[in-house]
């Protein structure tokens, strides 16, 4: 079948496309609204198939069909069978198997090459081949570097392996030579190839492909478990940079464009997420995400004796004579599954008409949104999850905060210890309440290492439980009340 679109409007069907993805991912940034973002960007990512397929002019579109069939299956599959609290993993997975794609396409169009010659690139192309051969090394460096780098993310999350950093020593040093060398080879190859006269010398790709592979291993293995969601924010924008040089090989504007959006929105979510947890976006970049030796006093000597325990029965007579009740999800929550018991309780209190908001700070949990996914998934009201401002403006006032599983997230020494890892961090203000219930399985600290002052202050009671026979215990004592 041949179906031959005219370049002008390939460009345009591609804008409909990066469009579709600018309206859907400020879609996405609402409870309320993401639905909708998912479907509008997954209508333009057909519409950029599409559009690709009707390019090539005689495609083998059976054969095609079949690969999509196959594909939409696995994933609607997995869609529906994912553990939420392995969506990290389920993205670090589609981050990998997205730079593998780009690198994979990118040898392949150089292997087209090597075997029809340059004739085989379009004439803009072929009137700048180093372009061409340029984008192929950054392609499949940046792809390669991204699918082991999320292979190991991926393992680190599932638990397949350790999830401690584990840093070679002169890590920098190391890193910076790998990189210098996949930049000597690409400048290389793009030399070597750009010139009629010389053979391909597939030597050189061979090198960024072992290179790559190697700083991908090194930079993530480097990372401690607790800040993989990190991590993973980066490798979202590398798949995105990568697309966008593969789309350089061929002048696939769709892919340039797309590329390039998705890179930068990678970025600026690991900026956020920098932020939000106390780590240096530049040292990010360059795999240094390790907190800093921190000189705080340890939890034998902050905690002894001065922990106030309590039990669902007192939980349910606190509960029952406040008017206002903030919970703050955190990953005890997800662990234990808990937020079907939690919209138990969400239910019983707002039936007696207390006001119940729940506080999301942006890296609850693995990633940003996993809370917001959890109790959306229970149907929690959008309206009720606030942000980080929203939250403090209410905690200020409110009666009882209830923390089911967080814990650096509401650390108050962020305030004040210069000398610890998260100090400048944005915390939910949940001290400022006028009541304190904590829900923890033990006094274990958070990614951080560090203990945590709130567990002791006047307004707290512990209850040290996990979260999903602890609410359930606490909706039986509020119903029998």
């Amino acid at each position: 079948m041949e179906l031959h679109l005219d370049p002008k409007i390939q460009i345009l069907f591609y804008l409909v496309t990066v469009v579709c993805f600018v309206f859907g991912l400020k879609m996405l940034t609402s409870p309320r609204t993401a639905r909708r973002g998912n479907l509008l960007s997954g209508i333009g990512m057909l519409v950029a198939i599409c559009t690709a397929l009707f390019s090539f002019g005689v495609v083998d579109y059976t054969t095609i069909l079949i690969v999509f069939v196959v594909g939409s299956a696995i994933g609607a599959v997995l869609a529906y069978a994912i553990d939420l609290r392995a969506i990290p993993q389920m993205v670090a997975i589609l981050n990998g198997f997205g730079g593998a794609v780009s690198a994979l396409v990118g040898v392949a169009e150089l292997n087209s090459v090597m075997e029809k010659g340059i004739s085989t690139l379009s004439a803009d192309m072929q009137r700048t081949p180093s372009l061409f051969f340029g984008a192929v090394g950054v392609d499949t460096f940046i792809g390669t570097l991204t699918f082991w780098g999320s292979m190991i993310a991926f393992a680190k999350l599932q638990g397949l392996i350790s999830e401690k950093a584990f840093s070679l020593p002169f890590k920098n040093v190391i890193n910076s030579l790998l990189l210098l060398g996949t930049v000597v080879l690409t400048a290389l190859l793009t030399l070597n190839a750009s010139d009629p006269g010389n053979p391909i010398n597939l030597t050189y790709l061979i090198g960024i492909l072992v290179l790559a592979t190697l700083l991908g291993l090194t930079l993530t293995m480097a990372v401690g478990g607790a800040d993989m969601p990190i991590i993973i924010a980066l490798f979202i924008s590398y798949a995105g940079l990568s697309a966008g040089a593969l789309g350089f090989t061929n002048l696939n504007y769709g892919l340039i464009m797309v590329g390039a959006l998705v890179g930068a929105s990678g970025l600026i979510l690991t900026a956020t997420m920098a932020k939000a947890i106390n780590r240096n976006f530049w040292g990010i970049i360059l795999g240094n995400i390790t907190p800093p030796t921190m000189v705080v006093a340890g939890a034998d000597d902050i905690y002894a004796g001065r922990i106030k325990s309590t039990s669902a029965e007192e939980f349910a007579m606190i509960l029952e004579a406040a008017n206002t009740v903030c919970i703050v999800p955190g990953y005890g929550l997800a662990v234990a599954q808990a937020q079907g018991t939690c919209r138990d309780l969400y239910n019983e209190l707002t039936a007696d008409g207390k006001q119940v908001t729940f506080a999301i700070h942006p890296v609850a949990g693995r990633m940003p949104g996993h809370m917001n996914v959890l109790l959306a998934e229970v149907d929690i009201p959008y309206d009720k999850l606030l942000e980080l401002d929203d939250s403090n403006a209410f905690l200020g006032d409110c009666d009882v905060a209830i923390i089911l599983g967080a814990n650096d997230v509401v650390n108050p020494l962020a305030r004040t210890a210069k000398d610890t890892p998260i100090y400048g961090m944005p915390i939910l203000d949940v001290d400022k309440a006028r009541t304190v219930l904590v829900i923890k399985r033990s006094l274990s600290p958070g990614f951080s290492g560090i203990p945590n002052p709130l567990f002791i202050n006047d307004n707290t009671l512990m209850l040290f439980k996990d979260a999903k026979p602890a609410l359930a215990e606490m909706v039986k004592a509020y119903r029998e009340r």
